[in-house]
């Protein structure tokens, strides 16, 4: 038992010289490598060592670190470690496979989009001027936050979308599935400021939103133009079409608590499926828009 555990101890001294030597890794990675291989050690089977170690044998013990709250990173992290010591062990003509290759870990999950707050969203909109690119500017920005639109949903809307007297879009979605959703009234007034400078721009087609020239606008341009403003009125973070379509999501989930209507506003397709099993209608849709969107009840008269 002695010489198999000498020999352990000799294995790992070449190991670290491997990863500085062979593999040049830095001192920071090779101590969080040896850190990792010792965890991993730790949790193998009393009659397994380093040495005779096998893919199920690390498939158990990423399975107990996982259980164990690990993070995804740090599993990676202790993956790449065990990894290492199978190419080290080839490399020495130890083993003939590498156990831990084609072993994966658990994806890091990557994090929702931050939303921008109620309050944020009110002084983003808060935009001053007359102008018709500013005036254009604000309405859409409004339609984005009041209907949670797509940017190409956006981008593709023409003169007739808009039912100014039911307060609706009509959108084409992904898929090029049709749905109607709801516009707050502080969009139908943006929207309707926006048109009068519209009617005086000789434009190519109807195009909802144009240039200055009368060509409908790209995306890119709206992205650029809504980056523009969050910066002039200083907010924190960077706002584009899916950060407004997020902060739309956010709070009116927040206020309704109606997750299935909000799937529906959005144009989810997994939700064509849904309708099948449900009475979900646009009255349903509408009334939980209008009981929670923060822009969507009729402005007071001052």
């Amino acid at each position: 038992m002695g010489d198999m555990s000498d020999l352990k101890v000799t294995c790992l001294q070449n190991y670290e010289r491997y990863l500085h030597s062979e593999r040049q890794l830095s001192a920071h990675t090779v101590r969080n490598y040896l850190y990792e291989l010792n965890r991993a050690s730790a949790l193998l089977p009393e009659d397994v060592t380093l040495l005779n170690v096998g893919r199920e044998h690390w498939q158990q013990v990423l399975a107990k670190l996982h259980r164990k709250g690990l993070s995804p990173r740090s599993l990676s992290l202790c993956l790449s470690a065990v990894k290492q010591w199978g190419e080290f062990l080839l490399r020495e003509g130890m083993i003939a496979v590498n156990p831990a290759k084609g072993l994966s870990a658990p994806k890091q999950a990557k994090p929702l989009p931050k939303n921008i707050d109620v309050d944020s969203i009110t002084h983003l909109l808060e935009i001053e001027g007359t102008d018709p690119l500013t005036l254009r500017d604000k309405a859409m920005m409004e339609l984005f936050y009041s209907s949670g639109l797509r940017l190409a949903e956006l981008a593709a809307l023409n003169l007739s979308s808009v039912q100014y007297d039911l307060r609706e879009v009509r959108v084409l979605g992904k898929g090029n599935k049709e749905r109607i959703v709801p516009v707050g009234s502080y969009a139908i007034k943006a929207l309707e400021a926006w048109l009068i400078c519209r009617q005086l721009i000789p434009c190519e087609d109807k195009a909802l939103f144009v240039t200055a020239k009368g060509k409908r606008l790209s995306h890119r341009s709206i992205q650029a133009r809504m980056a523009k403003w969050g910066q002039e009125q200083a907010l924190s973070v960077r706002v584009h079409p899916h950060k407004l379509r997020h902060s739309f999501a956010t709070h009116m989930l927040e206020s309704s608590a109606d997750l299935r209507a909000v799937q529906e506003l959005l144009g989810h397709a997994n939700l064509s499926t849904t309708q099948i099993y449900t009475s979900l209608d646009f009255q349903h849709l509408a009334k939980v828009y209008d009981s929670a969107h923060p822009r969507a009840k009729k402005q007071q008269d001052k």
